[in-house]
Order: structure tokens, then C-alpha cells, then sequence
């Protein structure tokens, strides 16, 4: 079987499966590990904390095109989707380590633009970057890793919805899948538009400040929107064993996606991916807090419930059920599964 018939999640579950067979209790690493395979993070106990890890991968053609992408948006970006992981836990980033690959031609002023793009972004988090790798390859590929902590007890994960909780989600959603759309296609829009749009594609915000915030306020479960939101609120459905309706009228679609994208602009919204925002599930009494302790917009759009578990309700102004069939990419299959 292909790795593109099996497809990205497939694939996790195997190497999770695998890698879960072949743990050693005894061993001190794996007692201390908190999280493994499966969230937004690694995370395991040290003495006075739980430390947490992620690693990403942007790979040219595949993740992003040099025509639509500038090196120092690059490694912001190479950056950014890590941070945005930490952010998903509810933790502070600390380092990060680079690994990249380039073709022998690449300019040196290029490499140095993609670093000033990184080191941009660490400076705004405080984070350090302190190692890496560098091989000769026929393409570019930007590899980082970060590694952050968390207090003990206080992390956001997938798995903590609980039936009768309420979803909400950070800012808006559905700007980077249409600021990628005007990049490629060229697309003409007002000043104003071009520029949300395209920043929101190329140099994301992480909510770094936003995950300490919901979990000071409660909250325990959480996910960065990569995917999509209804291709990572399924995650969330499988890993808590729960399931969800989802009120497509409330669904917070970036203005500028309205305003440009028509009919579009829900699909976009849904299952566009990669705008980092902070997907979440509390009660009514904790979101209320978060809302009263951020200027970020945070909108409810929907419940937990116990029937159907890993299945996505959505339900139009009526509560009439709504279909829509794109849910999220899926990196291996190259389509919306």
C-alpha cells in the first residue's frame, strides 16, 4: 500500500501503533511521558514541570512555492506553525532548532532573508534559537523543532472534551486558505484585503498568549486550526471519544473572506486550514471568563455531545442539517478527506 493510499492520519496511527508496542514502562523516559504520538505536542514531567516538543516541516511544492512565498515570510512561517503547536497546549515556546535543506545554487542573501524572518518572530516569544542542521538537497526544505514547558497539571489536549461543553474558537477563520488563492491566482482585491489576506497566509500570528490564557481561566482541552476546523475539531471528537454540532451561521468567517469569496467564503472557513487560531471546549461560565480577560475575539460555535462519537453535526439557521464535504487536507491522499 502507498502512503498516499493510506493517507497522513492512517499513516500516524501505524507509526503511533508501532512505537506504542515497543515502550519499556521500566524505562525512566517513558514514565515520565505525559503526551506521545497524537496532540498537538509531546509532553513529559522534569522536576518542577512538564516539558514539551514539536516538530514541523514546510517542503517547497509541497507546503509552500518561492512565487507566492519571500525567504523572510518563509522562515517566519517555518516558525509560526510551531510556536502555534506550544500555543495548542497551553505552553510557553523556549528553542528552537532549524534544519534545512537546499539546492547548491541557493543565494546566501536568500538564507540569510529566511533566518531574519525567523529570528523576527522568536524575538516577539522570547524564544531562543540554538542549533541545527544544514545538507546540500534538490529542494528547499525548513525544518524546525521547538521545545517548550507547561506547569504541571495545566496542559490543553485533544482528548478533555467532555459531552455538554460548549466549542469556541479564536479570531477568525478561512483567511489563509483565501490569501493563498489571491497569492496563486493572482486574484485583485482592495488594499485593505490584500493585505489581511496575504499576511494571514504567509506570516501567521501563533496565540501563544491566548493558550496561557485559556488554561489559567479552565480550560482543558485545546487545538490549533492547521488542518481545517472541521478536519481538527474530528480529532478532537476521535481523541475524546465525544461528538459535536456545529452551527454554521456562527462560524466566525474572516470579513474579508465574505467580502471577496461570495458562496465560497463558509467552505473556505471550514476547511481551508492553516489559520492557527485556537480551537476549544469549556463550559458556558469559563468562556465567559476567557472573553473578559482577552481583547481576542472568541466565538462560540457550537456544543459537545455524547451521541455519535467522532462525528461532525453542522446544522444550518433552522437546525437543519447542512452538507458540506470538504473537511480538512489531508497531506498524503493530496485531496479533502
Amino acid at each position: 500500500m502507498k502512503v498516499s493510499e493510506l493517507g497522513e492520519f492512517g499513516l500516524i496511527d501505524l507509526v503511533a501503533g508501532m512505537v506504542n508496542a515497543a515502550k519499556d514502562e521500566r524505562e525512566t523516559a517513558w514514565q515520565q511521558l505525559v503526551i506521545g504520538i497524537g496532540d498537538d505536542a509531546a509532553a513529559w514531567r522534569c522536576d518542577n514541570s512538564i516539558q514539551l516538543a514539536t516538530v514541523d516541516a514546510l517542503v517547497q511544492d509541497v507546503h509552500f512555492t518561492l512565487e507566492t512565498t519571500t525567504w523572510e515570510e518563509l522562515g517566519w512561517k517555518a516558525l509560526a506553525v510551531n510556536l502555534s503547536d506550544i500555543a495548542a497546549m497551553g505552553g510557553i515556546p523556549r528553542y528552537a532548532m532549524v534544519s534545512l535543506t537546499l539546492p547548491g545554487q541557493t543565494e546566501v542573501d536568500d538564507v540569510a532573508s529566511l533566518y531574519r524572518g525567523m529570528i523576527e518572530l522568536a524575538r516577539r516569544f522570547g524564544v531562543a534559537i540554538i542549533g541545527g542542521n544544514m545538507s546540500s538537497a534538490p529542494i528547499i526544505t525548513v525544518h524546525v523543532t521547538v521545545l517548550g514547558s507547561a506547569s504541571d497539571k495545566q496542559l490543553l489536549t485533544r482528548s478533555a472534551a467532555r459531552p455538554g461543553e460548549k466549542i469556541a474558537v479564536t479570531g477568525y477563520l478561512g483567511a489563509a486558505a483565501a490569501g493563498l488563492e489571491m497569492l496563486s491566482r493572482h486574484l485583485i482585491f482592495d488594499k485593505e484585503a490584500t493585505g489581511s489576506l496575504g499576511r494571514a497566509c504567509v506570516k501567521p500570528e501563533p496565540r501563544v498568549a491566548e493558550g496561557r490564557l485559556l488554561v489559567k481561566q479552565g480550560v482543558r482541552m485545546g487545538i490549533d486550526v492547521s488542518d481545517g476546523l472541521l478536519s481538527d475539531l474530528r480529532h478532537i471528537c476521535q481523541s475524546s471519544r465525544v461528538g459535536a454540532r456545529i452551527e454554521i451561521a456562527r462560524v466566525p468567517v474572516h470579513p474579508a473572506v465574505k467580502a471577496n469569496f461570495g458562496s465560497r467564503a463558509l467552505e473556505l472557513a471550514l476547511g481551508g486550514g492553516e489559520d492557527y487560531e485556537l480551537l476549544f471546549t469549556a463550559s458556558d461560565s469559563i468562556i465567559a471568563k476567557v472573553k473578559a480577560a482577552t481583547s481576542t475575539p472568541v466565538t462560540v460555535i457550537g456544543e459537545v455531545t455524547s451521541e455519535n462519537a467522532g462525528e461532525i453535526i453542522l446544522v444550518d439557521r433552522k437546525g437543519k442539517l447542512f452538507d458540506l464535504t470538504k473537511m480538512g487536507w489531508d497531506h498524503f491522499a493530496g485531496k479533502q478527506s
